[in-house]
């Protein structure tokens, strides 16, 4: 799997790069066939509250699945999406057993 991470207009640090990789990492156990995920870090409005924007696209057998969440910090965002993330992955996996 292939993770790539763009921080828009700022610079992520190591160890939050290194927690969005730990994050994405586990995607592949709810689903193994998972080609390329990006992410996409954003500061939606300086100086206010729930500005961090984190959106996770992930690529599975010529799908996109795409989740998007703005938090107070970037972790709690990737925490969100990630969760978001498998959820959606397994009524994918769901759907293509039922076929």
């Amino acid at each position: 799997m292939e993770i790539t991470i763009n921080a828009i207009h700022f610079d992520a640090t190591e160890k939050l790069q290194d927690f969005i990789q730990k994050k994405v990492q586990k995607l592949e156990k709810s689903y193994e066939d998972i080609k390329k995920v990006e992410v996409k870090l954003t500061v939606v409005k300086p100086a206010t509250a729930m500005n961090k924007q984190a959106a996770i696209s992930a690529n599975i057998e010529g799908t996109t699945v795409f989740i998007e969440k703005t938090c107070d910090t970037f972790e709690e965002a990737i925490d969100l999406a990630v969760d978001a993330m498998r959820v959606k992955m397994t009524k994918i996996k769901e759907k293509s057993r039922n076929r």
